[in-house]
């Protein structure tokens, strides 16, 4: 999948594809139809880097609800021909989610066009996961012939129902479908299950793979083997050596940190890393200006993984180095350094932001840091993250730290937040939010009564308009 074309976030397709509270709030004040055909544009082509970290679908199935959109887009989306020939889940996910959104809202449209999908469409797996958790028995019972028919009654078929069946998300169509009384549909689920269950068993019993000797040598050379057939095994390579090491073996592994061969150095690094043998610092900066790239990752990492002052003291002297060791530093000290290291953080976060702009791994790191050291001045370019980012994850996080650093968040960024696609993100509204704004008196309460909301958001919400509370 290709990564997603971001409108700028002026625009309201921009703050719709962000998953920000400001979307909604746009979208509802624009002309039904412009709101509407972004909307579509948003669901039919899924916005999100990680689809399996960010939420959109809730989002954009209340917005549905608050502009009475209609579902035409999202069935021709969804019985396109290009179903059958593209069938990567992340076409019609998106889409398949809201719908399970709409139909536990009431919308019955939504429910009848995901029996048909789960009936008829190449994801059709999602589809009845949706259908597991919003509909009827009866309504999963009338599935069961059309679901079945996609495996023939061939090894080969009985072989894709058993790993159907173990795979399942969510299983409570298939044990409704094993109470059935039809050889072609009981029978053949149940012994699909039974397939399932056996094959679990085997797959834990039988060893998954090469594994290291009992010494240390035979584990440097497990490690090197990984990495021949293209697999990094150091961090599992360092675990083992744990089990095997002695007092007497450091001195090897020491060596084999400084000098030995790609996989033996990568799991030595980590080893002594782990162990917080302080030696493992200068093995770690020599191995980033001299080493391998594999070797300069696994050095970077291993020093991330350390939790002891010395690896906070290193950091603060490696924090200005311009390579990957430097930004490794720059977390380190926002994870863990004191209230003196708040202007290397703050100085790292402003720099990040200009060389790599507003969605930059280091930045979740750093956002975090500016909060966690309440750090009031990094305001400013927390507000420029939190506008621009496109990763709702990451504008969650700066709304956290915003929350610790920026006097005027609970009657800016919190109210709009009180609408945000991450149900962290409104939590933290929630709490924060100041209530003088009748919009947010009536967001709470429709929060506080909206069954699909997250149970923390309404935690969050009943303590602002709780009955020892003031009244919003």
């Amino acid at each position: 999948m290709f990564d997603p074309v971001i409108a700028p976030s002026g625009t309201l397709l921009g703050l719709l594809q962000r998953g920000r509270g400001d979307g909604t709030l746009h979208a509802l004040a624009a002309p039904r139809a412009e709101a509407l055909a972004a909307l579509n544009h948003c669901v039919l082509n899924d916005p999100r880097h990680d689809w399996q970290v960010e939420n959109r679908s809730l989002y954009y199935a209340r917005l549905y609800l608050d502009l009475h959109g209609s579902l035409e887009e999202i069935e021709r989306h969804l019985c396109d021909t290009d179903d059958h020939l593209d069938t990567d889940e992340a076409r019609t996910g998106l889409a398949l989610a809201v719908l399970g959104h709409l139909a536990s809202y009431g919308r019955g449209d939504a429910l009848s066009l995901l029996r048909r999908y789960a009936a008829n469409g190449a994801n059709w797996a999602w589809a009845l996961d949706e259908l597991a958790l919003r509909d009827n028995d009866s309504g999963l019972r009338a599935l069961a012939p059309a679901v079945l028919a996609r495996f023939p009654a061939t090894p080969e078929g009985e072989a894709e129902l058993a790993v159907a069946v173990r795979d399942a998300f969510e299983p409570r169509p298939w044990r409704l479908w094993a109470e059935d009384r039809r050889e072609a549909i009981g029978a053949r689920v149940r012994a699909a299950q039974e397939a399932g269950s056996f094959d679990r068993w085997q797959r834990q019993m039988r060893p998954s793979g090469p594994r290291p000797g009992w010494s240390v040598q035979a584990v440097f050379d497990w490690a090197d083997q990984g990495l021949e057939r293209g697999s990094a095994l150091h961090v599992p390579a360092a675990r083992c050596l744990s089990a095997v090491a002695g007092p007497d073996d450091r001195p090897a592994i020491v060596e084999a940190a400084r000098a030995g061969s790609d996989g033996a150095r990568c799991a030595a690094l980590h080893y002594l890393a782990e162990s917080r043998d302080t030696v493992v610092l200068d093995l770690i900066e020599a191995a980033v200006s001299g080493g391998s790239h594999t070797v300069a990752e696994a050095a970077v990492s291993a020093f991330e993984r350390m939790c002891g002052d010395e690896a906070v003291d290193r950091a603060r002297g490696w924090v200005h180095r311009p390579d990957a060791l430097g930004a490794s530093a720059a977390g380190v000290l926002a994870c863990r350094g004191t209230a003196g290291d708040a202007p290397l953080v703050l100085g790292a976060l402003r720099e990040t932001v200009r060389a790599d702009g507003p969605d930059a791994t280091l930045l979740w790191t750093l956002v975090d840091g500016a909060g966690r050291l309440g750090i009031a001045c990094a305001a400013p370019v927390l507000r420029h993250v939190y506008r621009e980012t496109a990763s709702s994850q990451l504008r969650g996080r700066a709304a956290r730290s915003l929350a610790a650093t920026d006097p005027s968040f609970p009657t800016g960024f919190a109210v709009e937040c009180l609408w945000d696609c991450e149900e962290t993100t409104r939590e933290v509204a929630a709490l924060h939010a100041e209530t003088g704004d009748v919009r947010v008196a009536e967001r709470l309460r429709r929060l506080a009564a909206d069954p699909a909301e997250e149970a923390e958001v309404q935690t969050a919400v009943r303590s602002r308009i709780g009955p020892d509370m003031p009244a919003v």
